[in-house]
């Protein structure tokens, strides 16, 4: 009965960003909500609870920008009990996972928060760290949210480790 058999859906490449990782170096991270869905603000308050809740044991995390439909982080990935860095994987699907369960419940909603892939880039140069700092801080008066970033209330930066 092979006419039968239901085919396994075959591996898409173009859905499939590449994912580059260089041990602890910083990574500017951004991900999207599926459909460009916009986050009320308490969804936003709990993607940025999210991403601070592994600062200083799976990452260190430098910023991070909770906009109505995407997110940015600047992090550098810890190394694991065993010697090994936390993999971005780990990384954003303890983030995405959580932030998702945590908003569905809260809305009373279900489904897909979060699109699947998400964007990064290893930084190599504390100027291209400074560069992405100050491109996430000001995200949201680009976006119009606010005027100046520190009247943002889902913007977090570290006060170490950037110069800035």
């Amino acid at each position: 009965m092979l006419g039968t058999m239901i085919a396994q859906p075959k591996y898409n490449y173009r859905r499939r960003l590449p994912h580059i990782q260089k041990n602890e170096w910083p990574l500017f991270i951004t991900f999207a909500t599926a459909r460009r869905w916009h986050l009320p603000p308490s969804a936003r308050e709990i993607v940025l609870q999210c991403c601070l809740v592994h600062h200083g044991s799976k990452y260190e995390l430098i910023t991070a920008v909770v906009l109505p439909d995407h997110a940015h982080m600047v992090l550098s990935p810890l190394r694991r009990p065993d010697g090994w860095c936390w993999s971005l994987p780990e990384i954003m699907h303890a983030i995405k996972g959580s932030s998702a369960h945590g908003i569905n419940k809260l809305l009373g909603r279900t489904g897909a928060v979060w699109q699947q892939e998400w964007f990064d880039h290893v930084l190599r140069s504390n100027e291209s760290l400074e560069e992405k700092v100050a491109y996430i801080c000001n995200n949201p008066v680009r976006a119009g949210l606010v005027s100046e970033p520190s009247q943002y209330p889902w913007l977090w930066r570290s006060s170490v480790g950037t110069g800035l």
